[in-house]
């Protein structure tokens, strides 16, 4: 199969990266593939490391005159290519697909996933629903009902979970757990608290609230917390927070890391702790590296962690609820090990690559399928 795979984003790209990124290695050996993104993003980066991946350069840009101008370009690239599929992943891409494909004589199957919780009710949605998609992908249950109650129901919907490398995350042994912890906070009681996020930075994810949770514990138990929150370094006004908090000396922020493996690793917990999230690959992450993981409740968060079996959930923005959990964790830890080797079982049965990918292939087939049963509109 002859596939092209679009993304808009510049910098970092978080877990859209990850996703085409698990795509690409799972899809290379056999099928044609090639990735247009902007040459900033990290996409594009990840995407040349890749053999036999072709990555070019995207742009998608809203502004009308280029906009005109790069439509064109990418319509006669649609013509000379016959692409079976155009797999895209946000909205500029999938606008800029929809209009060079229009009224074309072999045009490729669009396929859509949705990654985020936002609403899709806006005049461009439902254009692009009606003009531009043969077939979207939902990667949560939560998603996939967004989607149901829009003008995307007119098409197929499917629900595929995220994909990770079960053998790359994998569990930690004790002595490499207490190294990890050590290199970032040299000497430290194995009796500590260690909790990591790995989501980022942003106000969004909801990290604060942990933070504020175990401002308010008594002395001798807040020199039992450390908290790690891997990301972009934070702004000088978040800084600024921490310190009123009085929680220098527990949060430490290790910046953009090559590998969250060594973050996880030097971990107890796993959070993720979002105001909105969709499926969360580093929720996902978290339970492959045998951590239980600590959730709010919200988009398809609690679809991932079985609360009580794999982790905890809890109300967004609950900082009363946090720090209730917190302080029973902190009286008795002994339901980790427990918790964490039902975290990675449920990695192992949920999050498979192979399943992630079998997926994926299906939704391309189905969605072929329809095109060549559909007049191309025009």
């Amino acid at each position: 199969m002859k596939i092209l795979i679009t993304d808009i984003h510049h910098g970092n790209g978080g877990g859209h990266v990850t996703y085409v990124a698990s795509l690409l290695k799972g899809l290379k050996s056999a099928h044609d593939v090639t990735v247009a993104a902007p040459r900033t993003g990290r996409l594009y980066q990840a995407a040349t490391l890749f053999p036999g991946v072709r990555v070019l350069p995207g742009h998608y840009t809203s502004r009308p005159l280029p906009l005109l101008a790069e439509v064109a370009k990418l319509r006669r690239f649609l013509d000379r290519e016959a692409f079976d599929v155009v797999h895209v992943n946000g909205g500029a891409d999938h606008r800029h697909i929809m209009l060079a494909s229009l009224g074309l004589a072999r045009r490729p199957a669009i396929v859509w996933t949705k990654h985020n919780t936002n609403p899709v009710s806006s005049p461009g949605h439902r254009l692009r629903a009606r003009l531009g998609t043969d077939l979207s992908i939902a990667v949560c249950d939560h998603v996939a009902h967004i989607l149901t109650e829009s003008a995307y129901r007119r098409r197929p919907i499917t629900v595929i979970r995220n994909g990770i490398d079960i053998n790359h995350f994998s569990p930690v042994a004790a002595e490499r757990r207490q190294a990890l912890r050590e290199q970032l906070f040299g000497a430290i009681d194995k009796d500590v608290l260690v909790l990591g996020s790995i989501g980022g930075t942003d106000h969004n994810k909801g990290w604060m609230d942990l933070v504020k949770a175990a401002a308010r514990l008594s002395p001798p138990q807040r020199c039992r917390v450390r908290i790690i929150v891997a990301g972009d370094p934070p702004s000088k006004g978040v800084l600024d927070e921490v310190g009123r908090l009085d929680m220098h000396g527990q949060v430490h922020f290790p910046g953009l890391v090559a590998d969250v493996r060594d973050i996880l690793g030097a971990c107890d917990v796993g959070f993720v702790l979002s105001y909105r999230e969709a499926a969360s690959y580093a929720s996902c992450e978290t339970m492959a590296m045998g951590l239980p993981a600590l959730v709010s409740k919200v988009g398809g968060l609690p679809e991932n962690v079985r609360d009580g079996l794999d982790g905890w959930v809890v109300p967004a923005g609950d900082v009363d609820a946090i720090h209730s959990w917190l302080s029973g964790l902190l009286a008795d830890a002994s339901v980790l090990a427990a918790l964490g080797r039902s975290a990675r079982q449920r990695a192992q049965q949920a999050f498979p690559t192979a399943k992630f990918i079998q997926d994926t292939v299906h939704a391309y087939t189905q969605a072929v399928g329809l095109v060549s049963r559909r007049v191309a509109p025009i």
